[in-house]
Formats: structure tokens, C-alpha cells, sequence
């Protein structure tokens, strides 16, 4: 049994991943890694975290067991032979792995995620920032696929290191995966939606998505975003509810509301701390914006979360997944 102090030790459990914390972590085993790219062959003791700040863009296949939490405020499961697609500065939650869980995963900087996919990277954002489908089942044909990919990339890795192309060998590789894989999404959008779509509207909604979700601040006005992209605040909204059915507005107080969700749930931070990081000008102002969207005051919010935790702790286990 736990007591109260280890299951909050336990709730605060983070995991930033990033580059370097790929790169520093022992029980990561890293396959390929550069300034732009890691790939992970296996992870042995994921189970340990709780929450994870995925600062990458990344693609993860699992190769056993199964793994669920929160993304987006909704819960998303993955199994064996499924693959997430999550864009950067995600925040997952409440994760809970079964004990034979493991993965193959590679994660991308947004500078080599644009090289590699370029005007299709409309469909990335479609994909991820839409319609949010952010799990996809491979069918026999796609293992088989994945699988002789994968050994041609192990054995480029293996033997390539010589080549003074090898750089270049490998990202060629990994490109022509993340295309394939993007095509595969692409399948899955709406019968009405064209990967050559590059009216102007369309190209100033795709870079307000980019924007909102590269930003560590959210918190902006409508303003403040459509001065970065040199066109007027209405036309931005304007845009944005005709691809999406969303205002800006309605856009960017979703993210917020997000990272609110994320620093007081999982993070230790006074709401102070949370309001001068989120770039709100005051924590009256702070606590009145949480309590008109969430309904409760920030240390409400967060108290009724860790109630909910510890209670369900004393229930849940990992083979109960």
C-alpha cells in the first residue's frame, strides 16, 4: 500500500523528452541519433513515468503490450501494432503501461519534419491539429512494409558509418517513411480534403497552426498572432472558422487551456509560478479565466485532480489495462 507522500512522488513523475533527454536517459536504447533525429529502439522502464512534455515531433510504434493516457484532454490507447503520431509541445498525462509494454519510436525536430515532408506538410497539420487523428492501425500490409524498412535502416546504421554520406543515407531513409506514413494519414482525412490545397487562406491557416503550437506562451491575443503572420486579426478568424470551424480565438484558448490542465496537474509550480509562465498579467486575472473555463478556481482544480488520482491509485494497476 502507499502511502499519501509516495502516490504524490509518484503523480509528479515527468518525463521531458527531448534530445538531450533521449540522449542522457541509460534506460533508452538509442538506435540512430543527430542533431535533427533520435530513434529509440526500445524503452525498458517507461513505466515509471506518469507524464511526459513531448517537445519532439514524434512517431511511436508499439511492439508489445499496450499503453493509454490523457492527450488533448481525451484519452487515447495504443497496442501492439498501432502507431502514434503526436506533434510537438504535446503534453501526456495519467499514463499507464501493461508490464510487457515496449516500442520503436522516432522523434524529429520541427526544422527536419518540414525538409523532409515540405508542401505536404499541410497534411501533417490537417492530420494533427484538425482532426486530431493521432492513432493508426497497421494493416498486414504496412507491417510488412515497416518491417523490411526498418531492417534496411538498421543495417544502413550498422554499416554505414564509413560512408561520408551517411548522414544523408540515413535521412533519405527516414524521409521516405515519413512520406509513406503521410500518405497512410492522409487516407484517413475527409473525402473533401486535397493535399494541393495552397490557396493563400489555406497557407495562412496552416503557419497559424505552426505558430500556436511551436509557441511556449499561448497565451496572445488574436492580435499579437495575426501581427506575426503580416495579415489582420479578422482575417485570421475569417480563415480559421472556414478551414476548421473554429475562431482563432477559439483555437487559441483551447491550447491554453491545455497547458493550464498540464501545470496544475502535473507539476508543483505555485499558481503564481503557473500564471507568470503562462504570461498572464495577474493571478486574480488567472484564477477568474481557469474558473470561467474549467469551473473552479486554480487550486480547486488541482486539489479535486489529486483526490481523483489518489483514489483511483488504490484501484488501478498496470495488468488491468
Amino acid at each position: 500500500m502507499f502511502t499519501f507522500a509516495t502516490k504524490i512522488v509518484q503523480m509528479r513523475q515527468q518525463e521531458d523528452i527531448t534530445l538531450q533527454s533521449l540522449a542522457e536517459n541509460e534506460d533508452i536504447q538509442i538506435g540512430y541519433s543527430d542533431g535533427d533525429i533520435v530513434i529509440v529502439d526500445s524503452i525498458q522502464k517507461f513505466a515509471e513515468v506518469k507524464s511526459a512534455h513531448v517537445a519532439m515531433n514524434s512517431v511511436v510504434i508499439c511492439t508489445r503490450g499496450k499503453v493509454q493516457g490523457q492527450m488533448y484532454g481525451q484519452q487515447i490507447e495504443l497496442h501492439q501494432n498501432q502507431v502514434a503520431v503526436i506533434p510537438q509541445n504535446v503534453m501526456i498525462t495519467d499514463v499507464m503501461v501493461s508490464p510487457d509494454f515496449d516500442l520503436k519510436a522516432m522523434f524529429l525536430t520541427n526544422a527536419i519534419l518540414y525538409d523532409f515532408l515540405r508542401e505536404k506538410i499541410n497534411v501533417w497539420n490537417e492530420v494533427m491539429y484538425v482532426h486530431r487523428l493521432n492513432v493508426v492501425t497497421m494493416k498486414d500490409g504496412d507491417l510488412t512494409f515497416y518491417t523490411h524498412f526498418y531492417d534496411m535502416l538498421r543495417m544502413a546504421v550498422a554499416k554505414g558509418r564509413a560512408n561520408p554520406f551517411y548522414t544523408e543515407v540515413v535521412q533519405s531513409l527516414l524521409r521516405a517513411a515519413i512520406l509513406a506514413l503521410c500518405g497512410s494519414m492522409q487516407q484517413r482525412l475527409p473525402v473533401d480534403f486535397h493535399s494541393a490545397d495552397t490557396d493563400v487562406a489555406t497557407g495562412h491557416f496552416q503557419r497559424f497552426l505552426n505558430l500556436l503550437h511551436a509557441s511556449t506562451v499561448k497565451y496572445r491575443t488574436v492580435e499579437a498572432y495575426a501581427g506575426e503572420l503580416c495579415i489582420s486579426p479578422k482575417y485570421l478568424s475569417a480563415i480559421c472558422k472556414k478551414k476548421s470551424g473554429k475562431t482563432a480565438n477559439e483555437w487559441i484558448r483551447e491550447h491554453v487551456l491545455e497547458d493550464i490542465r498540464y501545470y496544475l496537474k502535473q507539476t508543483d509550480l505555485s499558481i503564481k509560478q503557473i500564471c507568470d509562465r503562462l504570461n498572464f498579467s495577474n493571478a486574480s486575472f488567472f484564477g477568474k479565466y481557469v474558473r470561467d473555463h474549467l469551473g473552479l478556481t486554480p487550486n480547486e482544480y488541482r486539489k479535486k485532480f489529486r483526490q481523483q488520482y489518489l483514489s483511483a491509485s488504490d484501484t488501478a494497476s498496470p495488468d488491468n489495462l
